[in-house]
Order: structure tokens, then C-alpha cells, then sequence
């Protein structure tokens, strides 16, 4: 297996090289929210050049990480607290839609085994906070895959970006409550029984207290 993944990063192109490294130094709180991302600097670090940089960013503006800051200078993005509640107020209404799509179709049980093993995956995510908001995404991407809309799928891929910034700069704890396994539970719980109007009321109140949490300077 690391023998594969040594492989498949040799093949790798500078620039999605250059990608990978901003966006996981992004994504782990490296660079917070606000923080220049000068082109010189990065193509040094890295030993690439300006333009490789230029494009990874670029990329990685498109994904929502990175916005234009002050004299055109690209900086990790940083939403205000109403920015914070419309993004969720999104993700949940796509989420809902997810949650109406699935108990409607005829793969409900093989959807909530894949929601199920998802749950597993997120309860055994005890480590640091990367590592549980990579299960918590997983487990709200499944939710998503599993309707079989795709462009519902791809509109809520937007919004990880944006989220994961959102997360990690919150504190420890206020991060870490919203993506235990018990808020997701009751939610499985209803779309296994077919009862989609339970399950997006217990998302919509599971991303409010989120976005509460999140929003908190404590």
C-alpha cells in the first residue's frame, strides 16, 4: 500500500504537487485564515516555480480555500459569522434534499448500511481534529453519494473548503463536539425507518448548533 501511494505521487505533476502540499497545510491550520500565501515564498519552500505556485492557487481559489486579499495577493480565506450560518443554511438544504432523495429510492437498505459503516468510521476517529473532521466530511459525503444525484454531490463539494476552514479555526472543543458520532446517529436512525422528515429535522438542528458552536469565541 505505501509502495502504491510512493508511486502514484512520483507521477504526480509539480503543480499537483505543489496543490496537494498547500491544500493539506491549508486544511491542518499551517496557514490560518488570513494568512498570505506569497508566490515567492511557497516556490522556494517547495523549490518550484512562481507560475507552478500561481496555479495551485489558482486551483485552490476555485475550491473556496483561497481568496483575494489585500493588493491582489492571494490569502487563505476567512468567513464572518453570517458567511459561517449561510454556508450551513446550504449545506443543510442540500443535505436535506439528500435525505428526501435516499428514502425514496429502492436502495434505502444497502444506503443505510454505507450510512452505517460511515458512523462506524466516525466513531473510531478519536485521534486529532483532522482526522475526525475527515470522517465527519466522509460521513456527510456518503449522505450526499448516496442519493445518487451527482449534482447535488458536486454542489456540496464546493462547500468543503469553506467548511473545513470554517472548522479549523475554531477552538478545540467547540470543533470537536458537532462531529461526534451521537448528533449523526439519530439521523441514520430516521432515514432507516423511512422517516425523511425526522431526519432533516435532526440535521437542520444538528448544523445549527453547529453553526453556534462555531461561531463561538470561546
Amino acid at each position: 500500500m505505501a509502495e502504491e501511494a510512493l508511486r502514484s505521487l512520483d507521477r504526480m505533476t509539480l503543480r499537483e504537487r505543489a496543490l496537494v502540499a498547500l491544500r493539506e497545510a491549508i486544511v491542518t491550520g499551517r496557514y490560518g485564515p488570513g494568512d498570505h500565501l506569497g508566490e515567492v515564498e511557497i516556490a522556494s519552500q517547495l523549490s518550484i516555480s512562481r507560475g507552478t505556485v500561481r496555479e495551485a492557487l489558482r486551483h485552490l481559489q476555485q475550491e473556496g480555500l483561497v481568496t483575494p486579499g489585500v493588493r491582489g495577493m492571494l490569502r487563505v480565506r476567512s468567513l464572518t459569522a453570517d458567511e459561517v450560518d449561510e454556508l450551513f443554511r446550504v449545506r443543510c438544504a442540500l443535505e436535506g434534499q439528500a435525505v428526501a432523495e435516499i428514502v425514496e429510492s429502492d436502495r434505502l437498505p444497502q444506503v443505510v448500511g454505507e450510512l452505517h459503516s460511515a458512523l462506524d468510521k466516525l466513531e473510531a476517529a478519536t485521534g486529532d481534529v483532522s482526522e475526525q473532521l475527515e470522517a465527519d466530511l466522509a460521513f456527510h459525503a456518503q449522505l450526499c453519494a448516496s442519493s445518487g444525484n451527482s449534482i447535488l454531490l458536486d454542489t456540496w463539494r464546493h462547500l468543503e473548503g469553506p467548511i473545513r476552514v470554517v472548522v479549523l479555526s475554531a477552538s478545540t472543543e467547540n470543533r470537536r463536539f458537532p462531529m461526534s458520532a451521537g448528533h449523526h446517529r439519530p439521523i441514520v436512525e430516521a432515514i432507516e425507518r423511512g422517516d425523511a422528515d425526522t431526519a432533516v429535522r435532526v440535521l437542520r438542528e444538528h448544523m445549527q448548533a453547529a453553526v453556534k458552536l462555531l461561531n463561538s469565541k470561546n
